[in-house]
Parts: structure tokens; C-alpha cells; sequence
């Protein structure tokens, strides 16, 4: 099992990314599948994730992040809009076959994690 992400990079702040995230190995339709970021110096923290249908966010990123996913791809993707410089974090995606673990920070799988740099 494995969770590809990428789509990060270097962008000024008001500027837009969106990450991918492709999982191979097993079919992740039913899972909770989302992201985390962890920026220097902090622990990691939720960002969003998706989930029967459903969409959650942090409140740091609501109205500015937005989640999807494709299961016939089983891709998830992050589009971060209005990015600022405390965006700045390597943005892991994570997939959860209960969603109260992924949202504890247990999921099962997690992915590499993606750079986002946001300058001022």
C-alpha cells in the first residue's frame, strides 16, 4: 500500500497549489482519506479530510482549502487558495479506515510528505 503525494512548491503569498495524493494497493473508497501538515519547529496537525461524502477542515483553512477526491482514481486532492507565509509546512496525506483514528492523527497509511513554501 502506498500514497503517493506531490503537487507542493514555492509560491507567494495569495498564490494557489493543489497537492495530489494517489494511493495504489488496496481500494480506498471507504476510507477516510485527508491531509496533515507539520511546519518547522510544530507538531503535526489536521488539515482536511474526506470522508462518505463528507468534507472536514481545520478552522485555519476553512474557506481557503478545499478537498476532493476521485475513488475511481483513489486520489484525494488539496486545493489551497489565498496561500500565506504560516501555510509554509511539508503536507503529509494519510488515508483511515475509521475515521475517528485519522482525526485522533492515527491513521493507517501515510504517504511522503510534500513541501509547500509560501514567501511574503
Amino acid at each position: 500500500v502506498q500514497l503517493q503525494a506531490y503537487g507542493g512548491g514555492l509560491v507567494q503569498a495569495g498564490g494557489s497549489l493543489r497537492l495530489s495524493c494517489a494511493a495504489s494497493g488496496r481500494a480506498f473508497s471507504r476510507y477516510a482519506m485527508g491531509w496533515f501538515r507539520q511546519a518547522p519547529g510544530k507538531e503535526r496537525e489536521f488539515v482536511a479530510v474526506s470522508w462518505r461524502g463528507d468534507t472536514y477542515y481545520a478552522d485555519s483553512v476553512k474557506g481557503r482549502f478545499t478537498i476532493s477526491r476521485d475513488n475511481a482514481k483513489i486520489t484525494v486532492y488539496l486545493a489551497i487558495n489565498s496561500l500565506k507565509p504560516e501555510d509554509t509546512a511539508v503536507y503529509y496525506c494519510a488515508a483511515a479506515g475509521s475515521f475517528n483514528r485519522f482525526m485522533r492523527g492515527s491513521p493507517d497509511y501515510w504517504g511522503q510528505g510534500t513541501q509547500v513554501t509560501v514567501s511574503s
